[in-house]
């Protein structure tokens, strides 16, 4: 396994998610609402959501990196639709593991703002993914991103996807060994 593709998703990890949970959450926010309070119940869910949402989206970050032998990153996409681990189940768990930190951080913070924030990082994600991942993952992995798309859901887990052997994913249909069969 290459030292070059851990390398870059932890570079990776820092520029998008690490913006999008710690750096905008912070520059956005009052610096009062880091204020450390008295923990109690409510802490407790936001803290366990919080790590759930962070590990799901370093498992599907080490999927990426193994079994898509890439990134999720324009730089070096993996080169194989990866549909195993919690893609068996759900067609964006990375950004699920996002939004679940910010959900997590909003119970923490207690922050209107950031629930405002958590929103419209959701319909962003959401727009992005109609309207470019799923158009370019379906050009590039044609049947077999079809047979996935319409066995998996999007947003909420379902049942574990088992490929059909007509619709076995194995890597690029096109031939082509660069370019993005997911960015997630």
């Amino acid at each position: 396994m290459s030292a070059f593709r851990w390398i870059g998703a932890a570079v990776f990890t820092i520029l998008v998610p690490g913006t999008v949970t710690v750096f905008l959450p912070y520059y956005i926010l009052d610096p009062s609402v880091f204020e450390i309070r008295a923990w109690g119940p409510l802490q407790l869910v936001a803290s366990t959501v919080l790590v759930a949402g962070a590990s799901i989206y370093f498992r599907c970050l080490g999927d990426f990196v193994v079994a898509g032998h890439g990134l999720p990153a324009p730089v070096n996409h993996p080169k194989k639709l990866v549909v195993s681990g919690l893609y068996r189940y759900v067609r964006n768990p990375m950004y699920v593991g996002v939004l679940l930190v910010l959900v997590g951080e909003v119970l923490l913070l207690r922050s209107m703002v950031l629930v405002q924030y958590a929103l419209v990082f959701l319909a962003i994600v959401h727009i992005n993914f109609l309207f470019y991942e799923e158009r370019y993952l379906q050009f590039r992995f044609a049947e077999s991103y079809d047979e996935y798309r319409k066995n998996v859901r999007r947003w909420i887990p379902g049942r574990p996807y088992q490929p059909s052997d007509t619709g076995r994913i194995v890597g690029n249909e096109t031939g082509d060994p660069e370019g993005s069969p997911r960015s997630s």
